[in-house]
């Protein structure tokens, strides 16, 4: 008895979602590889399930199948802008490698192969740079100093300010002291002029008849 009609649709449950995409998977590959083998075929497979795990067979080099599709349907499977975006990430990784070999080349790395002339530009771009970089330390050295400089001249002028209020408020002191030690002296010779007429015999002027 034959094996009943399998209704194609998506499973439901996970396990057994996984378990038939690894058998079906790996069935997809082996037949794919037996058509190219048996029939000298280019044939490629690209699987790429949920988890993005990509599986894949190529019977030959992905570009070269891929450059022919594109020879033989005159359909291209990106846009120009994809492969301008390529071809200028490339252009940047060569950029970036070239740059990597130059700065190991500057800490005196992988210069055997160096010929003279190129030795000769390197000690130049070194020196080029030291001194750029004394340039920027001295520049930096005398931006402190006149930082450093005016700070002090602000800290002067605080302390002047400081000493101006201290007389200022000395002087008040003194003045304030003076006062009360005048009206003190002018409340006791008043008190003392006061007890003295208490005391003073009375007197009195005789008229003549």
């Amino acid at each position: 008895m034959g094996r009943g009609k399998i209704e194609i649709k998506r499973i439901e449950n996970l396990n057994n979602r996984q378990v038939t995409y690894s058998k079906r998977k790996n069935g997809l590959i082996k037949k794919t590889k037996e058509i190219a083998v048996l029939c000298d075929a280019k044939a490629v497979v690209i699987i790429v399930p949920l988890s993005g795990k990509i599986h894949e067979y190529c019977s030959a080099p992905l570009a070269d199948i891929l450059d022919q599709y594109h020879r033989e349907t005159r359909k291209r499977l990106w846009d120009p802008h994809h492969e301008t975006l390529s071809n200028e990430i490339e252009r940047i990784k060569r950029e970036n490698d070239s740059m990597q070999i130059k700065l190991r080349q500057l800490k005196g790395e992988d210069i055997t192969p160096l010929k003279p002339k190129e030795l000769i530009c390197l000690e130049d771009a070194l020196a080029n740079g030291l001194a750029g970089v004394r340039d920027k330390q001295t520049e930096k050295i005398d931006g402190m100093r006149e930082n450093g400089k005016m700070m002090e001249e602000e800290h002067n002028y605080l302390k002047f300010i400081l000493r101006q209020q201290e007389i200022a408020m000395q002087q008040q002191h003194m003045t304030m002291e003076n006062n009360t030690r005048e009206i003190e002296n002018g409340y006791h010779q008043q008190r003392e002029n006061h007890e003295y007429n208490l005391h003073m015999p009375l007197t009195f002027n005789m008229q003549p008849i």
